[in-house]
C-alpha cells in the first residue's frame, strides 16, 4: 500500500522559510518521480516542482528561485524547501507519486502571515 505522509507544515511570517518532509512507503521511491503540488482556495490544484528518479528537477515558473525539492532516495523521503515566503504562498501542500499511482498524502497547511 502507498502511503505518503506530509509534514514541516504551520505559520510562518512573509518573507520566511520553510522545509517540507514527505515520507513514503509502500513503493520503490527511488524509482518513482515524485513531486510537490498545493491546492488554491479555489480547491484546484497547482504544481510547483517535480524530481525524477535521475535527480532531474523540474520547477513551476511561478516559485522558481523560491521553492527546492530534493529526495533522499535512502531514506524515503521528499522534501521541499520555501523560501521568500509570500502571503499567497498560503495553502495545503501535498507530496505525490508520479510514477505509479498519482496518489498523494493528506497535506500539510503553510500559512504565511503579514
Amino acid at each position: 500500500e502507498i502511503q505518503l505522509v506530509e509534514s514541516g507544515g504551520g505559520l510562518v511570517q512573509a518573507g520566511g522559510s520553510l522545509t517540507l518532509s514527505c515520507a513514503a512507503s509502500g513503493f520503490p521511491f527511488s524509482a518513482s518521480t515524485m513531486s510537490w503540488i498545493r491546492q488554491t482556495p479555489g480547491k484546484k490544484y497547482e504544481w510547483l516542482s517535480s524530481i525524477e528518479s535521475d535527480g532531474r528537477i523540474t520547477v513551476a515558473a511561478a516559485v522558481k528561485g523560491r521553492f527546492i525539492i530534493a529526495r533522499n532516495n535512502a531514506e524515503s523521503t521528499l522534501s521541499l524547501q520555501l523560501n521568500g515566503l509570500k502571503t499567497e504562498d498560503t495553502s495545503i501542500y501535498y507530496c505525490r507519486e508520479d510514477t505509479r499511482s498519482g496518489m498523494r498524502g493528506q497535506g500539510t497547511q503553510v500559512t504565511v502571515s503579514t
